[in-house]
């Protein structure tokens, strides 16, 4: 299953007339066929973790997982919007809250890892990414 992005500022701009089509391309490269299947994130403590990536129209239900929310600018850009974990134990549950956080957040890619054991493991994963991805560095006193 593939779907079209439909900017609806872009649409509605055009419609008033105050861009011209070429300027109106979204900011950000929908994911082609050739994109990486895996993309690795690398936590605060250095640990690598495999991430299976799709697209949030793509992503399939889920149990328990961590995900990253990411927008791809280009081909070699990525944006981390946000960093999570599923904890309902019902499937599509789980997959309503991605794809509405997401879209919440204007997010094209959803970032899985399955690979947590438990429920500590997995909120460690999560921990360690959050760090490594949104820490602001030493602070001076």
């Amino acid at each position: 299953m593939s779907a079209d992005i439909i900017w609806l500022a872009d649409v509605r701009m055009r419609r008033e007339g105050l861009v011209s089509e070429q300027a109106s391309e979204p900011a950000s490269v929908p994911v082609s066929e050739s994109s990486p299947r895996f993309h690795f994130w690398t936590g605060a403590s250095g640990k690598r973790y495999v991430h299976t990536v799709y697209s949030v129209f793509d992503c399939p239900t889920l149990e328990d997982a961590n995900y990253i929310l990411v927008r791809r600018s280009n081909k070699a850009t990525r944006s981390v919007l946000a960093i999570g974990r599923l904890s309902n134990h019902c499937a599509t549950t789980n997959l309503a809250e991605i794809r509405q956080h997401a879209s919440s957040l204007n997010a094209d890619e959803v970032h899985i890892h399955l690979l947590a054991s438990t429920p500590q493991e997995a909120r460690a994963v999560e921990t360690d990414l959050i760090t490594a991805q949104f820490s602001i560095g030493p602070r001076s006193a």
